[in-house]
């Protein structure tokens, strides 16, 4: 049996072939023409479709099902994307427009980060795992919730998918949810981001050298890594900001951990690349304010395996 596994991004669209055990035999990448509207992003994902089958030698009546995973609000009944902030998505039939140009047997359509979360689940770093929670630190803080070894969808198809969108300071940071305080305006890459701009801003106008301003030269912009570079090489300020966004992200995990209780979490993104820098603070941070802190058995928490194939491969098993 063959399946496609399809994972849509702002950026790019990555497709793989998979077999019955969900190892990807091939796979390809191509950008996400994002610009030229909601009917061009499903016609690159069925072209890119039938390319990789194509090459591979097989024909679409091969392909046992396709799924997709992809970022918004999804009705997978219906096989709509209701809405998403970063593709031209609203109300949009997705399915049926693939289906216009590969005639796939059955489209089976998730979130993104619910498909990665399970891709995790079944061939990543919380595999056997009965119960996990996956978060991706990227523009946002993505999640993904398995319960019984499925996808937690909630009463109305919209559950785990927004675990960013967790207030964890009252009337901080304005969020583009509209609310203010989000997990994700502090622990996302983009929340990062903006607590190292906040302390540069500061520095500088203190006359205060740090070498999170040679770093930021060196990568040509403050991204990431760039307190946890210099904050590596003893600079102390970066690693204020550094110990300031573990405590926030903390903040976030316990709370996932004290309503859920997952045998795993697993943490995805670029952040994640930071390893034991970042994980053993933080998992000192969790085991003193989490409400299970005295059982002997607790929550692990560990860095996503999977990488940029986790959507792929959740995708690819949407149908089992």
């Amino acid at each position: 049996m063959y399946t496609l596994g399809i994972d849509l991004g702002g950026t790019n669209i990555a497709i793989g072939l998979c077999d019955g055990d969900l190892k990807i035999i091939d796979k390809i990448s191509v950008p996400t023409p994002v610009s030229e509207g909601a009917d061009a992003v499903a016609s690159a994902m069925a072209n890119t479709a039938l390319m990789l089958i194509e090459r591979n030698g097989l024909k679409t009546s091969d392909i046992e099902y396709v799924g997709m995973a992809v970022p918004g609000s999804i009705d997978p009944e219906r096989g709509v994307v209701e809405y998403s902030n970063n593709i031209p998505f609203i109300d949009y039939p997705i399915t049926d427009k693939f289906k216009a140009i590969f005639p796939a047997k059955k489209i089976y359509i998730d979130n993104d980060a619910n498909a990665a979360a399970l891709g995790e689940a079944l061939q990543g770093s919380a595999k056997g795992s009965d119960c996990s929670v996956m978060i991706t630190l990227g523009t946002g803080v993505g999640g993904g919730i398995i319960l019984g070894g499925k996808i937690f969808k909630g009463g109305i198809n919209a559950a785990g998918a927004e675990l960013g969108h967790t207030v964890i300071k009252a009337g901080g940071r304005l969020c583009t949810c509209g609310r203010r305080g989000c997990f994700e305006t502090y622990a996302s890459a983009t929340g990062l981001k903006l607590s190292t701009e906040e302390k540069l801003r500061e520095l500088e106008a203190l006359g205060v050298e740090s070498k999170m301003f040679e770093i930021t030269k060196k990568y040509g912009k403050i991204n990431g890594r760039v307190p946890f570079d210099a904050a590596r090489l003893g600079d102390v300020h970066a690693q204020a900001v550094v110990d300031e966004y573990i405590y926030y992200l903390a903040e976030g995990i316990t709370n996932i951990i004290n309503v859920f209780q997952p045998a795993t979490i697993s943490i995805g993104g670029g952040i994640s690349g930071e390893g034991d820098f970042l994980l053993k603070p933080l998992r000192a941070a969790v085991e003193r304010d989490q409400y299970t802190r005295l059982r002997k058995k607790k929550t692990q928490i560990v860095t996503a395996s999977l990488g940029n194939d986790a959507g792929i491969i959740g995708a690819a098993a949407l149908g089992r």
